[in-house]
């Protein structure tokens, strides 16, 4: 059935594109250096004005606006992947749609209750912050395809159009499905989404809505055995085929699926006529509603692995239902800036089916809560100055929760811009954390009388400026950092995994610096970052240094008809203690016996740009057979070997 849906809208959106006559204005493209080259103008059905490039629009959750971008630059290679964005500081696993190892730590969040575990399968999966929307003069299709590993391939096919100048809709659907090159590796995703947005004639009332639907599977195979692993390093012909490895298990997999739903809408009380008026009041209602689970089921338990089971058929499920509503209103004067303040409602009901009674304890099944809270922002901009500020507080006993985070920007020149910022929260750990069941006796617990809630305090500053260098600097302190820690690997290969709570408080320092040198068609792209970890326990690894450079040639060819792009990616990590993989819980856990890094990865590539066609040749990790066959993800699992990639993104405009 699922097959079915995604051909279907490849197919209708492949139609709608073959009519398509790509004549687009040149724009310099809003918070971008990038440049389109496109030339021509048509007129659009149902606007008054001519349809250009920087009449396509897309907003996200916060309603920030950017034009549709189909510029072929550096940036655009760094984001042709399987999450189609930046993967710096990520490194991925063996097979396309497997997880990724973080080699760098997100300290701050603005959630403000805990959320949803496997976030080891969560890096595809769509939040409501990853959804846009959009406003388009006419139909735009957009066709992303990749090719994947052994018999499969990724497909993202996008279409939106304005019925009206008020009414706007998309519809997406992202498939993949890769086999891979080692046993048990086979991965089979789905990404569906509809948009809609609505504005009334008079531009008071205003709304956006969206329904995504995912399905991510992927079989598990706990990595290669450790006794084969000097097998893999040795580099010997006889085991340069993948598929002759024992891995840990070959019976498992892992879903992880949910459907969201969520509808923002407003209408203003009074409205801001124009540019010169001031003052504008807003009534904002806005409702969401998830529902998803995570399952891991095992056809044989793995003794030797997991420990002891209550059953040989493993077969975990847990599940998550969360609907949150806000009302708050918005107030916008010119001499004060903008503020809103409001209150909301959260209903959380996370958990299984069943009570398990072990020797010491008797772990419930549920964890339900609801409870209001209240929310404020405020912006104000005095020329060049800016200050933005967003506070959330939970109003419950059982649910403490609360964050603010302040930023302040100021613009020296043209070119150069410096902010910094304040972020302190305090929240629960996420619900993996509080409570867990399995049938592998070893992953049972109930923490949330025990953990407390892990405090965060961070400050952050920011330079850009394209003439001489992008930096990021944040330093984090955090209280009650909470983590999964491999305790120990007892006589029988068994591996305890355990949730833990670290007492005393660690420091975190990063620093991230970019500069692009340009020179005639030539280019050199470097990005580094540096990071610290103090604390007296190493409980949060990260390795010191991690470096992407990338060399590389740019010009118009054939009487500029087409844009090439060519050059070399260097990406480096020192050598560390990195996170393992646990596949029953889909989480990535310290470890602090196996150091990984340390080696190199090249990658070739050729991209192109016809018309509004983007065309990209990678040849990956073309260093692997003459630097060592010892690069890893995580403990046990290798990294890609050298591989030829192909892709394309492929733009219509009706």
């Amino acid at each position: 059935m699922r097959v079915r849906l995604f051909v279907t809208i490849a197919m209708c959106m492949l139609i709608a594109g073959l009519n398509a006559q790509v004549k687009l204005n040149s724009f310099n493209a809003r918070n971008s250096s990038d440049r389109n080259d496109s030339s021509d103008v048509r007129k659009s059905r149902g606007f008054k004005n001519l349809a250009s490039i920087d009449m396509y629009l897309q907003l996200n959750s916060n309603t920030d606006t950017t034009f549709v971008d189909t510029t072929l630059t550096i940036k655009k290679d760094y984001k042709f992947n399987y999450l189609q964005e930046d993967n710096f500081g990520l490194m991925p696993f063996a097979n396309i749609g497997q997880t990724y190892n973080t080699l760098s730590f997100n300290s701050i969040s603005s959630e403000t209750n805990p959320i949803f575990g496997a976030r080891a399968r969560h890096f595809n999966y769509l939040e409501n912050d990853d959804i846009e929307f959009y406003e388009v003069p006419t139909p735009w299709t957009r066709l992303t395809y990749k090719t994947a590993f052994e018999q499969g391939q990724m497909l993202d096919a996008f279409f939106t159009v304005n019925l009206s100048k008020q009414f706007n809709f998309s519809i997406a659907y992202k498939g993949l499905r890769s086999l891979g090159n080692y046993q048990n590796a086979l991965t089979s995703t789905g990404n569906f989404r509809f948009t809609t947005n609505y504005t009334n004639k008079s531009k008071r009332y205003k709304a956006r809505a969206f329904a995504v639907m995912q399905d991510l599977l992927n079989q598990e195979n706990g990595g290669i055995r450790d006794e084969d692993l000097e097998n893999f390093t040795s580099g010997e012909e006889e085991f340069l085929d993948r598929s002759v490895f024992d891995m840990n298990f070959e019976d498992a997999e892992s879903v992880l699926e949910g459907k969201q739903f969520y509808l923002n809408h407003s209408y203003d009380i009074i409205k801001k006529k124009d540019s010169i008026s001031n003052n504008r009041l807003t009534i904002v209602n806005e409702l969401s509603f998830q529902d998803k689970y995570f399952q891991y089921y095992q056809n044989g338990s793995s003794v030797n692995y997991f420990g002891n089971a209550f059953t040989n058929r493993i077969n975990d499920k847990v599940t998550l239902e969360n609907f949150k509503t806000k009302v708050y209103v918005e107030y916008m004067n010119r001499t004060l800036g903008e503020l809103s303040f409001g209150l909301n409602y959260t209903d959380i009901n996370y958990g299984y089916n069943s009570l398990v009674f072990l020797p010491n304890q008797t772990v419930p099944n549920r964890i339900k809560g609801n409870y209001a809270g209240i929310d404020a922002s405020y912006k104000k901009t005095i020329k060049s100055i800016s200050l933005v500020s967003r506070a959330s507080l939970n109003l419950s006993d059982e649910f403490v929760g609360n964050y603010i985070d302040t930023e302040l920007g100021l613009r020296l020149n043209k070119d150069i811009s410096i902010s910094g910022g304040l972020h302190i929260s305090s929240k629960l750990p996420n619900f993996n954390y509080l409570l867990y069941q399995s049938d592998y006796t070893n992953y049972n617990w109930y923490n949330l009388e025990e953990f407390r809630n892990i405090n965060t305090q961070q400050i952050r500053f920011k330079l850009e400026s394209q003439k001489f260098f992008n930096a990021q600097l944040d330093i984090s302190n955090i209280d009650n950092y909470t983590y999964f820690n491999l305790q120990e690997i007892n006589d029988d290969g068994v591996r305890v995994i355990r949730p833990q709570q670290y007492n005393d408080p660690l420091q975190y320092l990063r620093l991230k610096i970019h500069r692009e040198f340009k020179v005639g068609h030539f280019a050199l792209d470097n990005t580094i970052m540096y990071q610290n970890v103090l604390s007296d326990e190493d409980v949060l690894n990260v390795p010191a240094l991690i470096a992407r450079n990338t060399l590389y040639y740019s010009n118009y060819i054939f009487k500029r008809a087409m844009q090439l792009q060519t050059g070399v990616t260097f990406n480096y990590f020192t050598e560390y203690n990195m996170n393992g993989y646990d596949p029953v819980l889909a989480e990535f856990y310290t470890q602090n016996s196996t150091k990984i890094g340390g080696f190199p990865r090249l990658d070739f590539f050729i991209n192109a740009k016809v018309r509004q066609t983007r065309i990209f040749f990678k040849a990956e990790h073309f260093n692997s057979s003459f630097t060592g066959y010892d690069y890893f993800s995580a403990p046990n699992h290798p990294y890609r070997d050298f591989t030829i990639r192909f892709g394309l993104v492929w733009d219509f405009f009706l």
